[in-house]
């Protein structure tokens, strides 16, 4: 009996490491669904997108697009055109400087300008990433206040947001409610940490076979950094990101440029068609991408061409006049507004800075307690409301600013 124990101990034993090690090599390590990218990888080119795209998963492409107020990444540009035309969806990070509000603001109104100037498409996210010494040394109270005002700022631009940061910041240095985390462990197989976050970013030494030099990827939780949605919350359908669509802006046809808002639709149809402007002045339907029916979207400039008015979306995306419907919306309260996407510039002579105030329920407004506007900075507006005399410029969601503070 001793021998059969003993016996039947040593094949238990062999048996269990026979199925550890099986079981082992079936448990997958920690999804690389995106990459992050930054001058620190050089120029990243559609090849390199590609190899990660096929071979390996990848699905969405981050790159650095800032720092600050003053650093520009050089190769955010090249690297959102690569990644499109291998299949990714495209999205931007901002590297965080800002302590106070106004410093949050200024910066993120840099880096979304530099975003756009580098085609990153509207409804992409643009994270802040903050994770400097300015933000360990202030409060978790300021740092709460300065990223909300920074993911603020960027949803002016057409961006969402969301936190970038270690994990070990997450409830201590600032609160987190669902962000993009880092935290890489010894080991990545079979782990999913941050779960109720947008992403987990897991290693930043991962390489991939058709690149040189080492990569931060992340493992995505939802389809936050894999669709392109305006920050109010109307979404695109796309069925991949690419936009391999030839042609220039400067082609045939003539054009202006006005910054305002469209709203779109197509009662023909489920969706509304968009449309690329080709080398020869044509245009040709985008197959792989649409507007959401009954949908709002920024626009910066009017084609006309072949006797038809376009609307430009995106980076040669462009949307037929046909599809405006309900381009005059007003508020549903009880004042009347107007509709215009304009700048303004505010200014307080006698404080500090400019006092914004929400407007309540009952018509009235009331003063905003935990934001300003900075002194002698610009804002896009998109609608003006009068109230007992008052006009007020629209600033930011249900965030007002009177118009005796604007200078310009």
């Amino acid at each position: 009996m001793v021998l059969k124990r003993r016996v039947i101990a040593a094949i238990t034993t062999v048996m269990s490491l026979i199925a550890v090690f099986f079981c082992a090599t079936t448990v997958n390590a920690a999804r690389a669904d995106m990459v992050d990218v930054s001058n620190n990888n050089g120029a990243m080119t559609v090849s390199n997108f590609q190899d990660m795209y096929n071979n390996y998963g990848v699905k969405a492409m981050v790159t650095k697009i800032s720092e600050g107020t003053s650093f520009e990444d050089s190769t955010a540009a090249g690297n959102i055109a690569a990644a499109k035309s291998a299949g990714m969806y495209v999205n931007g990070y901002h590297y965080a400087r800002y302590n106070s509000v106004n410093g949050a603001i200024a910066e993120a109104d840099y880096a979304a300008k530099l975003a756009k100037e580098d085609g990153l498409p509207a409804g992409a996210v643009l994270a802040t990433d903050v994770e400097s010494s300015e933000q360990s040394s202030t409060t978790e109270a300021q740092n709460d206040a300065d990223n909300q005002a920074f993911m603020n700022e960027v949803a002016k631009y057409g961006y969402r947001s969301t936190i970038y940061t270690m994990g070990s910041w997450v409830g201590s240095v600032m609160s987190v409610d669902s962000g993009w985390i880092a935290s890489y462990p010894y080991d990545p197989t079979g782990q999913e940490w941050y779960t109720s976050n947008h992403g987990w970013q897991w290693s930043s030494t991962y390489t991939f076979s058709g690149s040189y030099g080492n990569f931060d990827v992340s493992e995505l939780y939802d389809n936050f950094f894999t669709s392109y949605e305006s920050p109010t919350g109307s979404t695109t359908t796309d069925d991949n990101s690419a936009t391999t669509n030839s042609g220039s802006d400067s082609s045939a046809g003539s054009s202006t440029s006005n910054l305002s808002v469209i709203n779109v639709n197509n009662v023909s149809g489920s969706y509304v068609p968009l449309v690329a402007l080709q080398s020869d002045g044509s245009m040709t339907t985008i197959t792989n991408r649409a507007l959401g029916n009954n949908t709002s979207w920024q626009t910066d400039q009017t084609k006309e061409i072949n006797g038809e008015t376009y609307y430009r979306v995106a980076t040669n995306e462009w949307v037929n006049a046909k599809y405006l419907s309900n381009n005059n919306s007003s508020d549903s309260s009880q004042t009347d507004a107007a509709t215009n996407m304009n700048v303004i510039k505010v200014n307080n002579n006698s404080g500090s800075y400019v006092q914004i105030v929400a407007l309540q329920s009952d018509g009235t407004m009331k003063n905003v307690t935990n934001r300003a506007l900075g002194n002698n900075t610009s804002w896009q507006t998109d609608q003006t409301k009068d109230i007992d005399g008052i006009t007020y410029y629209r600033v930011a969601t249900n965030e007002w600013v009177a118009a005796s503070y604007v200078v310009g």
